[in-house]
């Protein structure tokens, strides 16, 4: 692990949806950094998606076989199987990447944390703003408009699970581990984290409609770093797939992240002005990915990086539950 110029051995535990998705980033990426090498997943029909898209990248018989075969384990799975996954692939010594979020129990995630901070463990979790180039844009203007006075996040879907998630729908749209809350308002949780300061939850209501199914709607006042929060999220309230602002106030001006890739600035005239080289997400989404997976292999070989780390996570999960428990 200490030779500088290693290619990183990527493993992939779970091939659904991020699976897929960072896989093909990882066959797309320099083989000199990094490189995928094996995939498990127990699902029949993820072997043919693999030998479809990947010929070259075995489908193992075991989680345990995965870990023997990388350097670096990335964690797709459901979230109830995070932590077996990593606890599993940190003994083994290798370094671990999750999606978020660390584990469907909090407890068991705060443990986890303390465990993989005490052993300095390679660790780290799935926040792809860590990477965006639209987050680096917000991050240049914030110099020019002052101290944030506030702060405005919306999260808004057609339907829940949005579209391209409908094979996931057997656990996205529970309350144990499904719902956009977790799965997207957590995002700008870690955007907010990440630039303003420790979250801390004031208030909050979030409706559920249907036993057993995700939340519709919740709603909730946050400081960050001491500055004030307004969150809002809500199913069938768009017509768009997902629509979402983060959207930050200051003395000399505003700027706003929207729809995941879009910086924008407001102009003295009230309009929103986009950076001069804005893309939409599913052109920026290959940028982003690049920058994560040079982190990865960063993180693999012990070197400095800029991924989530997992009390930046654990953080955002507790924020999340609590917001979750909130009654309407």
């Amino acid at each position: 692990m200490g030779d500088q110029r290693m290619s990183v051995a990527l493993g992939i535990i779970g091939f659904g949806i991020m699976g897929e998705r960072l896989l093909r980033a990882a066959l797309n990426h320099d083989p000199a950094t990094l490189r995928p090498v094996a995939v498990w997943d127990p699902a029949p029909e993820a072997a043919a998606r693999l030998a479809a898209i990947a010929p070259g990248v075995p489908m193992l018989g075991s989680a345990a076989a995965v870990i023997t075969a990388c350097d670096c384990l990335y964690i797709a799975s459901p979230p109830a199987s995070h932590l077996e996954h990593a606890r599993a692939a940190l003994a083994a010594g290798r370094a671990a990447f999750l999606e978020k979020p660390l584990s469907t129990n909090p407890a068991d995630a705060e443990v986890f944390v303390a465990e993989a901070e005490r052993s300095a463990a390679r660790a780290a979790v799935n926040f792809p703003m860590a990477s965006s180039p639209a987050v680096a844009q917000l991050a240049a203007w914030r110099e020019t408009i002052g101290v944030p006075r506030s702060l405005a996040i919306e999260c808004f879907f057609a339907a829940w699970p949005r579209g391209w998630q409908r094979d996931a729908h057997g656990w996205l749209d529970k309350p144990a581990q499904g719902g956009f809350t977790r799965e997207v308002v957590s995002h700008f949780l870690f955007l907010t984290r990440r630039q303003l300061g420790p979250l801390a939850l004031e208030e909050a209501r979030t409706r559920f409609d249907a036993p057993g199914r995700a939340e519709t709607a919740t709603a909730a006042r946050l400081t960050a770093g001491g500055v004030a929060v307004a969150l809002a999220g809500g199913v069938g309230v768009t017509l768009k797939d997902d629509h979402n602002t983060w959207t930050l106030d200051a003395p000399g001006g505003a700027v706003r992240l929207r729809d995941w890739s879009f910086a924008e600035r407001r102009a003295p005239d009230g309009t929103w002005q986009q950076a001069p080289d804005a893309l939409p997400n599913e052109r920026m989404r290959p940028l982003v990915l690049k920058g994560q997976l040079d982190k990865v292999a960063a993180m693999t070989r012990g070197e400095a990086q800029g991924l989530a780390t997992l009390r930046e996570a654990f953080e955002v999960q507790q924020v999340v539950e609590a917001i979750l428990a909130a009654p309407a």
